[in-house]
C-alpha cells in the first residue's frame, strides 16, 4: 500500500468535494495503450472510493493495452486527481481522471512504458541540460469528415467506402459557410474542449475539398498537451457520433487529396520569458532555438517512427499537397519539416512549427521524442546552418539534387530502421527505456505485415487481367 503525501491528501479532499458538488454516480480511468488507442475501466461510487484508488490502483492486464509480455503484465492504474473531467457522453454523471501505470512491485515502480511516465521524465531534462526552465506545446488538429463510411477487409474481399457532404471544386482551405458545411460542428467542438479546460486559438475549414477541417489549441506544457490530445480526439469521436457523422485523423483517408497532419508548435521559456528569442535573428529566433532545431532535423528520421508510426502515415509524406517532407528549416516553405511563422509580431512568442507528426501517433511518446531530440541538438551544440538543414526557402523539389537535402522515410519501415540503427538521444537518462523501445518496433513491424500480406483493391485494377 502507498503512502498518501499531504499534497495528495489535499487532492483527495477537493475531488470528494467535487463528487459532492456534481451528485457523481460514476469514477472513470482513462489510459491509452502504447500505440494510444483510449481504454478505459468505470468504478461505480462508493465511500473513500478516491482514498482507496489513490493507495491500491486497480489492477489490469497490460499485455492488452501492447505492454510487456503475457507473463510479466499485471499492472495498476492510479488516477492523477489534478486531470479530474466531468464527462459529458456518459448518461451516469461520471468524473473521468487520465490514470498513471505502476508496476505491482512494493516500491510502486512507475512503468517505464507507460506515456505519461516518459512525458514527466522528457520535462525534467529541460532545466537539466537547456538551462531553460519549461517547454511549450501548441498542436494543429486536422481531421476529415464524412458524412457516411464503410469499409471491411476479410480473407476474400477488402473495401472502403466515404460519402462527403462537402465538395469544393478547388482548394478549401478557409472556406466560409454556407459552403463551409461544417463550421457548426467546430463550434460545439470548441465550447466543449473550453468545459474541458482546453483553450481553442482557433478553427476553419483546411485545404481538402472534401471535408477537411482544422482546430489548433493554445500552447501547454508537455504533458497537459499530450494529456489535451487525448481528450480532443475523444471529444471530437463522441461529438461526431452524436451528430451522425463521422470524423477521422487518419492521415491520408482520400486519395489525391490532402493529408492531416497534427503540426507542433514549440518554445523554451525561462523566468517567464521566451528563450528562443533574439530580434533580428533568422525568424527572431537565437542560438539556443538554432541548437533545438539543429538536434530536431539530425534526429528527424529517428523521430519519425514516433511522430508518424502508421503505414497510413507515408501515404501523406510525399512531395506536393504542401507535405512536410525534407529535413529542412524555412519561414515560409511548407515543404520543410521545420517553419519558423513570419505572422509572429509578439517576441514571448517566438517559435517554430515542427510539421511531420500526425494524429495516429502516441501524444506523450511523440512529443517527447521531440523534446529529447531538441534537447540532443543543443547538449551537442548542433547548427542547422553548418549541418546544411538551411534556411531553405526554394523550392525543395525542383532544388533537392543539387543542394542534397536530406529527407524523411519513405515508409513506416525505413523509419523503424533509423530508429533501431540510433537511440541513443531518446535513451538519454533513460526516458525511452530500451524495453519501450524494443516493443514499439516489434509492435509496429507486425502492422506492417499486415498490411504487407493484404492484397490491396487497388491491385486488382493494374494486374487483375495481366
Amino acid at each position: 500500500m502507498k503512502k498518501i503525501t499531504a499534497a495528495e491528501k489535499a487532492a483527495i479532499q477537493k475531488t470528494n468535494r467535487l463528487i459532492k458538488d456534481n451528485d457523481v454516480e460514476v469514477i472513470d480511468l482513462k489510459c491509452i495503450d502504447l500505440t494510444g488507442r483510449l481504454h478505459h475501466v468505470s468504478l461505480p461510487i462508493y465511500d473513500e472510493i478516491i482514498t482507496t484508488l489513490m493507495n491500491e490502483g486497480v489492477g489490469f492486464d497490460g499485455s492488452s493495452y501492447g505492454f510487456r509480455k503475457v507473463e510479466n503484465s499485471d499492472m495498476i492504474l492510479v488516477p492523477d486527481l489534478a486531470t479530474a473531467n466531468l464527462d459529458p457522453f456518459r448518461e451516469a454523471k461520471t468524473l473521468s481522471f487520465y490514470a498513471n501505470i505502476f508496476l505491482t512491485d512494493e516500491e510502486r515502480t512507475p512503468f517505464s512504458q507507460d506515456g505519461r511516465h516518459v512525458a514527466r521524465l522528457a520535462e525534467s531534462l529541460v532545466k537539466k541540460y537547456t538551462g531553460a526552465d519549461l517547454s511549450l506545446w501548441g498542436p494543429e488538429f486536422e481531421f476529415y469528415i464524412f458524412s457516411k463510411v464503410k469499409y471491411d477487409t476479410r480473407t476474400s474481399g477488402s473495401f472502403y467506402e466515404v460519402e462527403h457532404a462537402e465538395e469544393f471544386f478547388t482548394n478549401a482551405y478557409h472556406a466560409a459557410n454556407p459552403f463551409d458545411v461544417y463550421d457548426d460542428f467546430r463550434d460545439k467542438a470548441c465550447r466543449m474542449l473550453k468545459d474541458f479546460g482546453i483553450k481553442v486559438k482557433y478553427h476553419h475549414h483546411e485545404t481538402g475539398e472534401r471535408g477537411q477541417q482544422e482546430i489548433e489549441t493554445y500552447f501547454e506544457t508537455l504533458l497537459n498537451t499530450a494529456d489535451n490530445v487525448v481528450t480532443v480526439k475523444y471529444a471530437l469521436f463522441n461529438l461526431a457520433k452524436q451528430n451522425n457523422i463521422h470524423i477521422t485523423f487518419m492521415p491520408k483517408p482520400m486519395f489525391k487529396q490532402p493529408g492531416s497532419g497534427m503540426h507542433v508548435h514549440t518554445f523554451l521559456t525561462k523566468g517567464g520569458k521566451n528563450a528562443f528569442y533574439q530580434k533580428g535573428e533568422y525568424g527572431n529566433v537565437n542560438q539556443l532555438g538554432r541548437y533545438f532545431i539543429g538536434g530536431l532535423l539530425k534526429n528527424g528520421r529517428v523521430l519519425s517512427a514516433f511522430t508518424n508510426p502508421s503505414t497510413n502515415s507515408y501515404k501523406r509524406l510525399v512531395p506536393g499537397f504542401e507535405a512536410p517532407v525534407a529535413l529542412t528549416y524555412s519561414k515560409g516553405n511548407r515543404s520543410s519539416a521545420i517553419r519558423i511563422p513570419s505572422y509572429v509580431s509578439n517576441p514571448e512568442m517566438t517559435r517554430f512549427e515542427y510539421r511531420p507528426p500526425d494524429s495516429t501517433a502516441n501524444p506523450y511518446l511523440c512529443l517527447s521524442a521531440i523534446l529529447m531530440a531538441g534537447v540532443d541538438g543543443i547538449i551537442n551544440k548542433i547548427d542547422p546552418v553548418k549541418e546544411g538543414f538551411g534556411p531553405f526557402e526554394k523550392n525543395i523539389i525542383e532544388h533537392a539534387a543539387n543542394d542534397a537535402v536530406h529527407f524523411l522515410p519513405r515508409n513506416l519501415e525505413e523509419s523503424l530502421d533509423a530508429l533501431e540503427s540510433d537511440s541513443e538521444f531518446l535513451r538519454r537518462d533513460n526516458v525511452f527505456s530500451e524495453e519501450l523501445i524494443n516493443q514499439w518496433i516489434e509492435n509496429k513491424h507486425k502492422e506492417i505485415n499486415s498490411i504487407n500480406t493484404m492484397p490491396h483493391p487497388f491491385e486488382y485494377k493494374m494486374y487483375f487481367t495481366l
